[in-house]
């Protein structure tokens, strides 16, 4: 394998990464702008065609020009206050009850320690 073989495939990989980095990006953005999932599956359609239109396009240069125009298409359409899971760092319930700091001693028979 020749050196251009192989600087070659490899910036294959690199394009196939960024293609499936863009898609779970869309994908999970899509889900939301959907208040419903029967609408979110309609879009994830219409989405996955935008990318399989383009699946067997060979030419490098068009498609890091093309990976470029969907990464900008995505950061202008991006969702401006997506979900987050409550539990999740960012969420509701993140750390609402964080663990007592050391030192302090919780006692949990308060009231009933001196009936024996």
């Amino acid at each position: 394998m020749s050196l251009s073989t192989a600087s070659y495939l490899a910036r294959r990989a690199a394009q196939r990464e960024r293609v499936r980095i863009l898609y779970r990006r869309a994908l999970k953005d899509t889900l939301n702008w959907a208040v419903h999932r029967h609408l979110f599956y309609s879009d994830a359609d219409a989405l996955r065609e935008k990318f399989e239109v383009n699946r067997n396009v060979e030419d490098i240069e068009l498609i890091d020009r093309m990976i470029d125009a969907g990464e900008a298409s995505y950061n202008k359409w991006r969702h401006p206050d997506p979900y987050i899971v409550p539990w999740a760092p960012g969420g509701t319930k993140f750390c609402r009850n964080p663990t007592p700091p050391s030192g302090i001693e919780i006692i949990y028979n308060y009231g009933r320690e001196d009936n024996d």
